[in-house]
């Protein structure tokens, strides 16, 4: 995913990555998730969550990755 992320795979291996995103919502959100939190440390931005609200996000994204299955 490094490789990725830093535009360092071959042309072909990234129309291969794309294709497989555009159709695996799996691999897409934890693409774009951690997309996002490269940025977030890049830009140095903290974000303090509350514990009842880390506490559901943790939940539903488990719950959620339990139903989803990689295609």
């Amino acid at each position: 995913m490094t490789e990725y992320f830093d535009g360092e795979v071959s042309e072909q291996l990234g129309v291969e990555i794309n294709a497989h995103l555009a159709v695996c919502e799996h691999c897409e959100v934890v693409v774009n998730t951690t997309r996002q939190t490269i940025q977030v440390y890049r830009d140095q931005q903290v974000y303090e969550l509350s514990e009842p609200l880390r506490e559901r996000m943790l939940a539903s994204i488990m719950e959620k990755c339990k139903k989803i299955r990689c295609k």
